[in-house]
């Protein structure tokens, strides 16, 4: 039986993008080496903070931290940023460009020929100057050039620029060499020039509280608070942190000024006893590169290149500020990604910089960190970030389970190059109670010999743990006790690649690096099987719902076994480097792989072909697909961010035929951090797969029985409609109600009365008219005779499908002779039925159509002999066609019952 509606992609394509994942949005991108910029909005009464982050900014609220817009996309990395009450600026290269709305680009300015690296807002006007010292002062509105002024490098090489306050259309401008000029740019003139302190260059300028003064940083590490009226120092602090990075000063009434370093420490200066009075060690893992006290609050907004914001609040004694709000995502890039849990909401990322985060995929706000590594949690924390000897390396592996989170740790890690293997406990979102260490090992520090690989069980209760030299272990979630190990004295020879756990604790498989795999009970912990494989595993993935076992190998190749035969059932090649990273999809039917090559691709387990690919700038080191399918999760070199990409086969029509053996994939740029719009990345229709409808016809073959498209409330009740109507039918009729006259009649006379409303009589003939045999033949009437000397029945049951039950009820009463019909028309409804059962068209319409034409009409067929003739050859056909069917139904059905009950 079939039934039309398909789809197919046109033809092979090359240098197309992913059919199969669209770039959706980028998670963990909050900061970079950029300062940010502090902003007030008078009608929202609100500062918001803006942050660069690669090709574009976010913009965040201070009061909450929440993300409030991201702007559209430069075509490159962002590399200076500023704002005024209106626009936002941003530069890359030798372009600036005016964002309005904190989205759309509204005005662009072309004119520097060397990249642009210093920005100053300036009223009506913008100025900016690159790295070949020419200083260009623009209009806003009109995008022109207002002033250019090319300064010398060798003798002021420009390094920071500022707006002194109530100078009207004056710059102050630092330089490399130390000193200081004031310049008019509405007269261009140099009004005066300060010749510096003889300390070194010029790295940031900022604006006192007090008018005319202004505090200079050096790149000594010395502050300078000097008066620009007066060419006076009024006070010098020094830090030795290196370079002054930023400078603020706060304006609630309090006199302190806080300086960064490229270190991480900000120093908090009292400007009127001149002396230190706090230091915030490790604010930031990096150099500060912003930091802005919010106007009128004690509020500190610090942020740096280890991709965190941070807000800090001084409300306690001492004058240190304490963390109020934060956002970070990892310093240095993921090693490792997962999805935690089945609702696919949270990302689990360990990072080279040692700490374990969980990114949600709905909001910023649900996201976690559960800190870093640690082999003394205690003496860490009196050490410090900076001192901290007691850190665990990175993180090269974990696993995850939900089903004991509540009771006990869920989460199991290794580190790199370190034999202790850690638990993290998702729900108090730190590290574990246990370190799992072979007791082997316990007193002795073993070099070149480390956790490579673990899993923990479905149930939450044991992780198995696999190490360089070959062994594997057992541990026991809850207690952290050693339940065992695989084989007498190791399970392999080589270095364990990979372990798995099988969804039933009833199989453990493990892959070493001499190319073996090997099969064993997860209780007894006996070998059950071994086989060898054609090259060396590099890494192993399990997918426990259908037991499918993904290895890659280090010839590249792919291949997928089977764990209930224990066969190999498909080999996949294609891949020109290392396979970095595997992800099934959720019901087992795509093996999704990363490689160093920076290529994804989607293998279809079923067909055994490769259905998708697409080519990045940069290699995934890892992958993990959604729980739910929605969402393909990928990390890459030497990039912070977590790339989400969407299953277009979820909401669009998506071809999954097989790609051609010289594919060659184009280059997509990874998403940005707002989600965005599903773009057609077909190309030309010659070339490109793109997806056209395919309309099949009506019959695929003509032994097939074939349905109607129809719906089933058009057939399905045709019997049982004088049922419906009784039920529809109302109890009473509804009755009329009586107008009352205008003007109520009287009774004349002496006293007033009203006259009675006079009865209509009962009796009186019925207004509606009979037509008696004045009845005009129907269209489906007409096209019955007609057929009868043609032989053609399309158009009779054309009309027929396209009326409702009640419509075709009454065309078959119709048809009888005492209804204004004939014999003959109802011979020729009957062989339009015997057509229908010829063709196999419109198989179950003919059913319907001819059980409600014997109900009508059986006294009448029973005693005309041309119409049981008829009737004789459609019970003839009808039969025929109902054996063959009911065949096929019974062998069906028998097979299931098999498949059901027989042990096998």
């Amino acid at each position: 039986m079939s039934r039309a509606g398909s789809a197919v992609r046109a033809g092979p394509g090359g240098g197309s993008g992913s059919a199969l994942f669209s770039g959706f949005r980028a998670l963990g991108l909050y900061s970079n080496h950029l300062p940010h910029v502090l902003r007030y909005h008078q009608r929202h009464r609100e500062f918001y903070l803006i942050t660069a982050a690669g090709r574009s900014f976010h913009t965040y609220n201070v009061k909450k931290l929440g993300i409030v817009a991201v702007s559209n996309a430069l075509l490159q990395d962002i590399t200076c940023l500023a704002a005024d009450r209106m626009l936002v600026f941003a530069s890359y290269g030798n372009l600036l460009h005016a964002f309005a709305r904190n989205k759309e680009v509204v005005h662009i300015y072309d004119g520097h020929k060397g990249e642009i690296h210093l920005l100053q807002p300036f009223g009506d006007h913008v100025i900016s100057v690159d790295i070949d010292n020419v200083l260009i002062v623009w209009d806003v509105q009109s995008e022109e050039e207002y002033l250019q002024l090319t300064f010398d490098k060798a003798v002021f090489a420009v390094s920071a620029i500022m707006h002194p306050s109530t100078y009207l259309n004056k710059i102050l401008l630092g330089s490399e060499q130390g000193s200081l000029q004031l310049w008019n740019v509405k007269s261009n003139k140099l009004l005066y020039s300060f010749p510096g302190w003889g300390l070194g260059g010029v790295t940031t300028l900022e604006q006192a509280p007090a008018v005319d003064v202004v505090a200079i940083g050096l790149v000594s590490g010395h502050i300078i608070v000097h008066n620009i009226k007066f060419d006076e120092t009024l006070m010098k602090f020094q830090q030795d942190w290196g370079p002054i990075t930023a400078i603020s000063f706060r304006t609630d009434g309090h006199p302190v000024m806080a300086a960064g370093s490229p270190i991480g420490h900000i120093a908090l200066w009292d400007l009127e006893e001149k002396k230190l009075i706090s230091q915030m060690r490790n604010a930031h893992s990096t150099a500060i590169a912003g930091m802005s006290f919010v106007q009128g609050e004690p509020l500190l907004v610090t942020n740096g290149a280890d991709n965190a914001i941070k807000i800090w609040i001084f409300d306690g004694p001492g004058g240190g500020g304490r963390l109020l709000r934060c956002r970070m995502g990892h310093s240095a890039p993921p090693t490792k990604i997962r999805y935690h849990g089945q609702n696919g909401q949270q990302i689990l990322s360990a990072g080279q910089d040692g700490t374990l985060q969980s990114f949600s995929t709905v909001h910023e706000r649900f996201n976690k960190s559960l800190g870093r590594g640690s082999i003394n949690k205690k003496k860490s924390k009196r050490k410090g970030l900076q001192y901290d000897t007691m850190a665990l390396p990175p993180i090269t592996a974990f696993a995850t389970e939900i089903a004991r989170q509540n009771d006990w740790d869920g989460i199991i890690a290794c580190h790199q190059g370190y034999i202790t293997c850690t638990t993290w406990n998702y729900q108090k979102t730190s590290m574990g109670a246990h370190k799992l260490k072979p007791k082997a090992y316990s007193k002795n520090k073993p070099l070149d010999v480390y956790a490579t690989v673990v899993d923990i069980t479905t149930c939450g209760n044991f992780a198995v743990i696999g190490l360089s030299t070959g062994h594997v272990d057992v541990y026991n979630m809850q207690s952290g006790i050693h339940r065992g190990h695989y084989g007498k004295e190791k399970a392999h020879e080589g270095a364990i690649r990979g372990v798995a756990v099988d969804g039933l604790n009833q199989l453990t498989i493990t892959a070493g690096s001499e190319g073996l795999i090997k099969f064993w009970k997860f209780k007894t912990m006996d070998l059950v099987y071994s086989a060898n494989l054609s090259s060396s595993p590099s890494a192993m993935l399990l997918h426990r719902d259908s037991g499918i076992l993904g290895i890659a190998s280090d010839d590249f190749g792919i291949s997928v076994l089977d764990i209930e035969t224990r066969r190999i059932v498909r080999k996949f090649s294609g891949h020109h480097s290392q396979i970095n990273d595997m992800a099934f999809s959720p019901d087992g039917r795509w093996l999704i792989t990363a490689s160093m090559d920076c290529t994804i691709k989607t293998w279809d387990l079923p067909s055994g072909c490769l259905i998708d690919c697409f080519l990045l700038d940069s290699a995934a080191i890892s992958i993990s697909m959604s729980p739910t399918g929605d969402f393909l999760a990928s990390s890459h070199v030497d990039d912070l961010g977590i790339y989400l990409w969407s299953n277009r086969s979820l909401y669009s029509l998506v071809s999954l035929r097989s790609l051609p053996a010289d594919y060659e994939p184009s280059v997509i740029m990874l998403p940005g951090t707002c989600s965005a719009q599903d773009v057609d990345i077909t190309g030309d229709e010659e070339t490109s797969d793109e997806m056209i409808d395919y309309n099949s016809p009506e019959q695929l073959e003509e032994h097939l029985v074939t349905l109607s498209s129809l719906s089933e409330s058009r057939w399905k009740n045709l019997l049982n409609l004088d049922v419906i109507k009784k039920k529809n039918k109302p109890r009473k009729p509804p009755k009329v109600p009586k107008s009352a006259p205008f003007f109520i009649p009287t009774v004349p006379g002496l006293i007033p009365r009203y006259a009675a409303a006079k009865h209509e009589n009962d009796g009186q003939q019925s207004k509606v008219v009979n037509l008696g045999v004045l009845a005009q033949k129907s269209d489906f009437y007409v096209q019955l005779e007609d057929a009868l000397s043609s032989n053609e029945y399309k158009s009779p049951l054309s009309i027929l499908k396209e009326m409702g039950p009640s419509s075709i009820e009454t065309e078959l009463r119709g048809l009888a002779p005492d209804a204004g019909g004939s014999i003959e028309v109802m011979k020729s409804f009957l062989r339009l039925i015997g057509t229908m059962l010829n063709t196999k068209c419109d198989f179950e319409l003919a059913q319907a159509y001819l059980a409600l034409f014997l109900k009508l009409h059986l006294k009448i067929l029973s005693s005309e002999p041309v119409l049981l003739e008829e009737i004789a050859k459609v019970s003839t056909q009808l039969e025929e066609t109902w054996i063959h069917l009911q065949t096929l139904f019974n062998q069906s059905l028998c097979v299931l019952n098999y498949m059901k009950s027989a042990l096998l």
